[in-house]
C-alpha cells in the first residue's frame, strides 16, 4: 500500500468507528411531546431548565421529573417514563394562583439569551419567574418587563444546566436596571411610571409583550411563653404569603403557616426565615428556660430518742421528713433513694450504733433534686438521735427466812427481820429496772413452813409469810398487780440432802454453832419464802443468811419471844454469845413444843 492510500485511509476508519459507536447511543433515547397552557409556560427536565412553550424534545429511555412554571400560576411537577424509540405525550395545563401586586415598582431588564429561565432569590424551579424573552424590551406600547418591590435581588439566570449569569441586582422603585448577560454590566436609568402604576396582574401577556409582577414576601413569626421552667413548653406560630421556602432554626424546613410547640433544655433563640422569588423575611424568638430546681427539706421534730434493754427496743421515736421542690423532673434523697418530687415520709430512729451504751449520733438525710436541662440544687437536714443501749436487767432474786411460827395471827405484820428487809430491798431494785425490758413480767410469792405442826395450821402460817413478802415489796415501789402469792405449807420441803448442797455452795460459810445441828438447820431452810420471776421461772436462791445479826433468831427451834423479834426487825439486835453446851443440848434433846412453826 502505498503512504498516500494509507493516508486516506485512516481518517475514513475514525469516521467509521465513530458512527458505529454512535448508533447505540441514539437507539436509547426517546422523545418528550409535550403541551403547555398557557403558552408561555416554561419546561425543566430534572430540574434543569429546557425552554418555553409547547414543543418535543429528546431525552434519554427512563423516568424524568417534568416541570411546568410559570409566575402566578400554581406548578405542576410529575414523573414521565419516557421509553426508547418512542414518544411519550404529555399535556400541562396551571391554574392561575395569586392576587394583584401593588407598587411602587422598579423595573429588571434583562438583555442576552432569551429562552433561558431567569429565578430570583433561589437556584430551584420554585424560584422561576420568567424566561429572557419576557423581560427583555420597552418602548412605547410594547412592554416585555419584569416588575419588583424596591430591594435587592439575587438574579439567577440559566439554561440547560449551565449557569449563564448570577449576581445580586438592587433595584429602587421609579428605577429601570438593564442586566446585560454578554459581560454581566448593568445600567440604571429613571422610571417615573413604576411611582404610579396601579396594582398589576402577577403575569400578563399580549402581543409583544408581558409584564410580570413579584409578589413581596410577607411572614409573621411569635412565641405563646418566651420564660418557662424547664420541662414546660412554648408554641411557635408562623404564617407567610408567597415562599416558597419557610425554615425555622432548630426545626427545619416547615409549611408556610402553622404552629409547632417546642420544649427546649435551655435557652434557644428560633430563627424563622421565608423566602420566594419577592424577597426573604426573617424574624426571630429566644425563649429562656430557666434550670435551676428549687428544694426545701425539712425535719419535724429534729431529736428523737431510742433505748433498747437487751434484745427489746423500748423506745424509737419518729420524726417526719419532708420535702418539696420545683422545676425538678427527678429528685432523690440520700439514703432513702429515688422519691416523688414533693412528699413527706416517716423516720423511725434507727442508731448505728449496736454496742452497749450512750447514744448520741447524727443522721444527714441529702436532697438532690435535678431536671432534664442540667439543673441541680440540694439541701440537707439532719436528725439528732440521742438513747442508749442498756444490757438485759438481771433480777438478783434471794429467798426470805423467818423464825419459827413468825408472822403470827395476831401480829402478821411482825418476822421479817432488818436483813431479809434489804434482801428484798435488792429484789424490789432489780425487778423494777427489769420491768422497763419486760412490762409484762411479775412475781411469785410462795410461802413454806418447816414439817412441825399440822397442814391447816402451816398453810395458814406459811400465806402470811407470802403476804407479809408482798406487802414489802410493794412498799418499796412495785404495784401489787406485778405479785402473785402461793402458800405451799410444808407440802414441799427441801430434803436434808439439798440443804447440805445449798450450805455448801453459799457464799458466806454457816456459822460454828450451826455446826452438828442438822435437823435444826434443815427447819431453818424450810422456814422460808422463794421468789419466781415469771415468765422466764427464774427461782430465788435458798442461800441461808450465814453471819447476818439476826441469823441465831431465825435459826432457833423454839418460838423467840415477840420482843426478840422485834429488836430483830429494827436492826437495834445486839449480838449473841454463843449458846451454852447444856443449853445446846437441851435444845437438841428436848426441843420445845412450838405452837407454829
Amino acid at each position: 500500500m502505498t503512504k498516500l492510500k494509507a493516508l486516506v485511509l485512516v481518517p475514513v476508519f475514525a469516521m467509521l468507528v465513530a458512527l458505529v459507536s454512535a448508533v447505540p447511543a441514539f437507539a436509547q433515547d426517546g422523545k418528550l411531546k409535550i403541551k403547555v397552557s398557557p403558552k408561555q409556560a416554561y419546561v425543566f427536565v430534572d430540574g434543569n431548565a429546557i425552554r418555553e412553550g409547547s414543543h418535543t424534545m429528546t431525552l434519554s429511555a427512563g423516568k424524568h421529573t417534568i416541570g411546568v412554571y410559570n409566575y402566578g400560576y400554581t406548578s405542576q411537577t410529575q414523573e414521565v417514563d419516557v421509553v426508547q424509540g418512542k414518544t411519550t405525550n404529555l399535556s400541562v395545563t396551571l391554574q392561575k394562583a395569586g392576587g394583584d401586586v401593588s407598587g411602587p415598582f422598579g423595573f429588571i431588564e434583562i438583555k442576552g439569551d432569551p429562552r433561558a429561565a431567569v429565578l430570583l432569590n433561589g437556584k430551584t424551579p420554585d424560584y422561576f419567574v420568567g424566561h429572557v424573552d419576557e423581560m427583555n424590551f420597552n418602548w412605547l406600547f410594547w412592554h416585555q418587563r419584569l416588575l419588583v418591590r424596591a430591594g435587592t435581588y439575587q438574579v439567577t439566570v440559566t439554561r440547560n444546566g449551565k449557569m449563564i449569569w448570577s449576581g445580586p441586582v438592587d433595584v429602587k422603585a421609579g428605577e429601570e436596571v438593564t442586566l446585560h448577560l454578554n459581560d454581566g454590566k448593568s445600567d440604571t436609568h429613571k422610571w417615573d411610571e413604576g411611582n404610579k402604576m396601579g396594582a398589576q396582574p402577577r403575569f400578563k401577556a399580549g402581543i409583544a409583550s408581558a409584564t410580570i409582577a413579584i409578589a413581596p414576601v410577607s411572614g409573621s413569626f411569635s412565641a405563646g411563653q418566651t420564660q418557662i421552667n424547664c420541662g414546660d413548653s412554648s408554641q411557635l406560630t408562623w404564617s407567610s404569603t408567597d415562599a416558597v421556602d419557610v425554615n425555622i432554626s432548630e426545626i427545619g424546613k416547615v409549611d408556610a403557616s402553622g404552629s409547632k410547640t417546642v420544649s427546649p433544655t435551655k435557652t434557644t433563640t428560633y430563627n424563622f426565615s421565608a423566602s420566594g422569588p419577592g424577597g426573604i423575611v426573617t424574624s426571630s424568638q429566644t425563649i429562656n428556660v430557666n434550670i435551676q430546681p428549687t428544694a426545701t427539706l425539712t425535719l419535724n421534730p429534729t431529736e428523737v430518742r431510742y433505748h433498747k434493754v437487751g434484745d427489746k427496743v423500748k423506745e424509737d421515736g419518729t420524726a417526719t421528713l419532708s420535702w418539696t421542690s420545683s422545676n425538678a423532673s427527678q429528685v432523690s434523697i440520700d439514703p432513702i433513694g429515688s422519691v416523688q418530687t414533693s412528699g413527706s415520709q416517716t423516720l423511725t430512729a434507727q442508731p448505728k450504733q449496736q454496742s452497749i451504751g450512750p447514744i448520741d449520733e447524727n443522721q444527714t438525710y441529702t436532697m438532690t433534686a435535678t431536671n432534664v436541662c442540667g439543673g441541680s440544687a440540694t439541701q440537707t437536714a439532719t436528725l439528732h438521735i440521742t438513747g442508749s443501749i442498756d444490757p438485759m436487767p438481771v433480777v438478783t432474786l434471794q429467798s426470805v427466812f423467818y423464825s419459827t411460827a413468825y408472822p403470827v395471827k395476831e401480829h402478821p405484820d411482825v418476822g421479817l427481820v432488818k436483813s431479809e428487809e434489804q434482801s428484798l430491798d435488792t429484789v424490789a431494785a432489780t425487778f423494777k429496772k427489769y420491768l422497763d425490758y419486760d412490762d409484762t413480767a411479775r412475781l411469785v410469792v410462795v410461802g413454806h413452813a418447816d414439817v412441825r405442826g399440822s397442814s391447816p395450821y402451816n398453810e395458814a402460817l406459811s400465806q402470811r409469810r407470802a403476804d407479809r413478802v408482798r406487802d414489802y415489796l410493794v412498799s418499796q415501789g412495785i404495784s401489787a398487780d406485778k405479785i402473785e402469792t402461793r402458800a405451799e405449807g410444808k407440802e414441799r420441803q427441801l430434803d436434808r440432802s439439798e440443804v447440805t448442797q445449798l450450805q455448801q455452795q453459799d457464799p458466806a460459810a454457816p456459822e460454828k454453832w450451826m455446826m452438828h445441828r442438822d435437823r435444826d438447820t434443815w427447819l431453818a431452810y424450810n422456814r422460808r419464802v422463794d421468789i419466781i420471776l415469771q415468765p422466764t421461772g427464774q427461782e430465788s436462791t435458798k442461800y441461808y443468811p450465814n453471819g447476818a445479826p439476826e441469823a441465831r433468831i431465825l435459826f432457833q427451834v423454839p418460838k423467840p419471844s415477840l420482843s426478840k423479834v422485834r429488836e430483830a426487825e429494827s436492826g437495834m439486835m445486839a449480838p449473841e454469845e454463843p449458846m451454852h453446851k447444856t443449853h445446846r443440848h437441851a435444845a437438841a434433846q428436848k426441843p420445845a413444843k412450838p405452837q407454829s412453826k
